[in-house]
């Protein structure tokens, strides 16, 4: 089996290199790139002093390695905020539909993180506030 990207075709039976230089946007895996299925994967960069709007992502888990600076996350666990502050080498999970918020602090360094979701594209779904979506939901 094969797939077509723009004018390549790429064959589904091997293993994909995608090459720092060769990132679609920030999308390094993904169904555009190598043909990925069900696997999202990219680097993002969060600028110094941002913050992400309020959002889940549907239906994806999303897998979070930290590569550079301390993001917090926030979310809520269905009392109240919760700020989780991470660094180079952590590791978060976001489950699914879980409203959250990334945020950089720092007003020098940039935060650079590797994701990879469950899904073979992004799926973003802004939410004006954060809150638990019901009982049963796991949290970060």
């Amino acid at each position: 089996m094969t797939i077509r990207e723009g004018d390549r075709t790429l064959p589904n039976n091997r293993v994909h290199h995608v090459r720092s230089g060769e990132l679609d946007g920030h999308a390094a895996i993904s169904g555009g790139t190598v043909g990925s299925k069900r696997l999202w994967m990219g680097l993002v960069e969060n600028a110094p002093s941002s913050a992400t709007d309020n959002h889940h992502h549907g239906d994806s888990e999303a897998g979070i390695y930290v590569v550079s600076g301390h993001p917090v996350f926030v979310f809520h666990d269905g009392t109240g905020e919760v700020r989780l502050t991470a660094g180079p080498g952590d590791f978060l999970l976001v489950p699914p539909n879980v409203p959250h918020r990334e945020e950089n602090p720092d007003p020098n360094e940039p935060v650079v993180v590797v994701i990879a979701r469950t899904t073979q594209e992004p799926i973003k779904v802004s939410v004006p506030e954060l809150y638990r979506l019901d009982d049963e939901a796991d949290t970060l």
